[in-house]
């Protein structure tokens, strides 16, 4: 008969080994290796500035106006992803029932057809 401490301890040691490899990686990193003369330490302003998705940060504060086309080209991406996730369930459906083949026809040119009306208005089109 085990102990409970006996069942638990690979888990424990994981807990500790996660802790320890923390606590380490917390101490090596940063300015403690500058310190010691192991990497170099010249916090130049521009290494300093904010960096957001490439874009230089505004000065204008929170209440900046964003152009339209960047939501509509997120939404697009939404609704395009979570439409192409429903091919995994069908392609494992497919190979037992021949049947859904059509209907996964009629999906794909849905699909399709939104696809080339979204690029006929220009929705994804960056250039104002």
């Amino acid at each position: 008969m085990t102990s409970p401490v006996q069942m638990f301890l690979p888990v424990l040691i994981l807990l500790l080994v996660g802790v320890v490899l923390a606590a380490i990686i917390l101490l090596v990193s940063g300015r403690t290796l500058a310190r010691f003369g192991l990497k170099p330490d010249n916090p130049l302003a521009a290494k300093l500035t904010v960096y957001e998705c490439g874009v230089p940060p505004l000065q204008e504060g929170a209440r900046h106006r964003y152009s339209v086309k960047f939501y509509l080209v997120a939404m697009l991406f939404i609704l395009f992803d979570v439409e192409a996730a429903f091919l995994l369930p069908w392609a494992v459906q497919y190979k037992r029932n021949l049947a859904t083949f059509w209907p996964m026809i009629a999906f794909f040119a849905t699909l399709l057809v939104g696809y080339v009306y979204v690029w006929g208005i220009g929705a994804l089109d960056w250039e104002d």
